[in-house]
C-alpha cells in the first residue's frame, strides 16, 4: 500500500476505500458489519465505501452471509504493506452479531485485472490475473533475444498484450496496467532499460514501443529479479517471510532484497545485483565490463559448459534430469555454481542478516544438487556461528513464473492500492 498519508479529505477516503479493498480480498466473503469490525470503522462509513466500490465493479454482494461470518473478530492485523483506516471509527469487536444476516461482499469476478509481461533472454511471456490472485490468460513465445535489437522483441511483445487483452476483454475483465519484467537494470521511477547485458540492450525507454499494447493504461517497467521477490511476499508462502534476499537465474542470476516487508531498490533502483559481484576477481570477462562475475559460475550457460553441454531451449531440465540420473560431470558443475552462490551471498547475509535466502526461477530446480555446496560456504563464511549454512535457504514453490506472476500481481496490487484511480473504466 502507498505509504502516502492521507492528510486531505480525499486522502482519508482514498486511504479507507484501499483497506477495504484489501479487507475483503484477503479474508472474504465478509459483510459490511464484519468489515467495519476488521478495519476500525463505523458501519456507516463502511456502507458508503463499499457501495462506491460496488458501483465501480470492484466488489459485488452475494446472498446473506452464513451463520458466523458476520461476526467481527476485532481489527484483525493488516497485512504487510497495509495501514490502518484513517476517519471515523468504533471500539474493536463491536459489530452486532444478532438481527438480520448482512449481505456478504467479495470481489468482484468481472472487474480489473493486472497485465503482466516478462522479457527473457530465450522468451517472451504475458499473462492477465484477476482481483482474485487468478490467471485468467496467458501467451508465451519462446525465442532468442540475445543481442537481439529492441524493436522487434517489442513488437512480438505487443501481439501477445494485445492477444492476452482481447482474451480478458472477451471474458468482461477489464485490464488495469501492464507490468513488465526485464532482465537487467531499470532506472528508478522510470519505463527505462539502462542496462541488460544478456539482452545487448541500454538505454531503451519501453514506454514509446509499447504505446498500440497500453491503449492508455499505465505501464511500470521493474526488474525481474525485484518482480519475482515481490511474487514471493505476496503470494510465495504463508506466512511469507518478511526479511529475504531472492536469487534468481535463467541465463543470468538476477538478486532482490525485501527488508521489513518492503523491496530495497537503493538510491538509482539498482540494488540486488547479485550477478555481476565477482566471485573471483582475475576470472574470466562478463558482459557487464567486469571479470570473474557470479554469473560466469553459476548462470545457466556457465554451467552448461562444465557440464559439457550446449546452451539451447530445455537446457534447465536437461541439467535436472541428468543430475538425477547420477551424471558426475553435471553433478560437479552444479556443485561449483552452488559454492560461486554460497561464495557471493556471503557477504549480503552478513551485510543484511535475512530471514531466509530464497531460491527462485531455474535455481529452484536445481536446488537438490546446488543447496549442499551452497550452504557449506554460507556456513564457512558468515559471522553468526549460531546459524549453520548463514541461515535457512529455502527455495520458491514459484519458480520461473515468479517475474510474470509478480509483474501482472503489481498491478493488481496498485488497485487494491487505490480503488479510486479506475483506469480501467476509462
Amino acid at each position: 500500500m502507498s505509504t502516502e498519508l492521507p492528510h486531505t479529505q480525499q486522502g482519508i477516503r482514498r486511504r479507507n476505500l484501499s483497506l477495504v479493498m484489501h479487507t475483503v480480498a484477503a479474508q472474504g466473503p465478509l459483510s459490511r458489519a464484519a468489515v467495519a469490525g476488521r478495519i476500525g470503522l463505523t458501519r456507516a462509513a463502511v456502507s458508503t465505501l463499499v457501495d462506491e466500490l460496488i458501483r465501480a465493479e470492484l466488489l459485488v454482494e452475494l446472498g446473506p452471509e452464513r451463520p458466523g461470518t458476520a461476526q467481527a473478530t476485532g481489527s484483525a492485523q493488516p497485512r504487510p504493506g497495509t495501514a490502518q483506516a484513517t476517519g471515523s471509527s468504533q471500539p474493536h469487536g463491536s459489530a452486532r452479531t444478532v438481527g438480520r444476516p448482512g449481505n456478504a461482499l467479495t470481489i468482484g469476478e468481472r472487474g480489473p485485472v493486472g497485465l503482466g509481461a516478462e522479457i527473457g533472454v530465450d522468451r517472451l511471456a504475458v499473462c492477465a490475473v484477476d482481483l482474485h490472485g487468478k490467471v485468467r490468460a496467458g501467451a508465451v513465445l519462446e525465442s532468442d533475444h540475445r543481442d537481439s535489437a529492441p524493436d522487434p522483441v517489442l513488437k512480438e511483445l505487443t501481439r501477445l498484450v494485445r492477444q492476452v487483452t482481447a482474451t480478458v476483454r472477451g471474458a468482461g475483465l477489464k485490464p488495469a496496467g501492464l507490468a513488465v519484467a526485464v532482465p537487467g537494470l531499470v532506472a528508478r521511477d522510470s519505463h527505462t532499460v539502462v542496462r541488460a547485458p544478456n539482452l545487448g540492450w541500454s538505454d531503451i525507454d519501453l514506454g514509446p514501443h509499447l504505446l498500440d499494447a497500453l491503449d492508455g493504461l499505465p505501464l511500470s517497467v521493474d526488474n525481474e529479479a525485484n518482480l519475482g521477490a515481490l511474487a514471493e511476499l505476496w503470494i510465495g508462502g504463508d506466512p511469507a517471510p518478511q526479511d529475504f534476499v531472492h536469487v534468481s537465474a535463467e541465463i543470468g542470476i538476477g538478486a532482490a532484497v525485501v527488508v521489513g516487508g518492503r523491496l530495497l531498490r537503493g538510491t538509482h533502483g539498482f540494488a540486488g545485483e547479485l550477478g555481476h559481484v565477482p566471485v573471483r576477481p582475475e576470472g574470466p570477462p562478463c558482459r557487464c565490463g567486469g571479470r570473474g562475475c557470479l554469473e560466469q559460475y553459476a548462470g545457466e550457460e556457465a554451467v552448461l559448459r562444465a557440464a559439457g553441454l550446449t546452451p539451447g531451449e530445455g537446457r534447465i531440465g536437461l541439467l535436472s534430469a541428468l543430475a538425477a540420473d547420477g551424471d558426475q560431470r553435471v553433478r560437479k558443475a552444479l556443485r561449483g555454481a552452488g559454492s560461486a552462490l554460497g561464495i557471493a551471498l556471503a557477504g549480503a547475509v552478513n551485510l543484511l542478516d535475512p530471514q531466509t535466502v530464497v531460491l527462485g526461477g531455474a535455481l529452484s530446480k536445481l536446488a537438490p544438487w546446488l543447496l549442499p555446496s551452497l550452504e557449506r560456504e554460507l556456513g564457512r563464511r558468515t559471522a553468526d556461528p549460531e546459524r549453520p549454512g548463514g541461515g535457512t535457504v529455502s527455495v520458491s514453490r514459484l519458480g520461473s513464473q515468479g517475474p510474470l506472476l509478480g509483474a501482472a500481481h503489481s498491478v493488481v496490487q496498485a488497485v487494491l492500492d487505490d480503488p479510486s484511480a479506475a483506469p480501467w473504466n476509462r
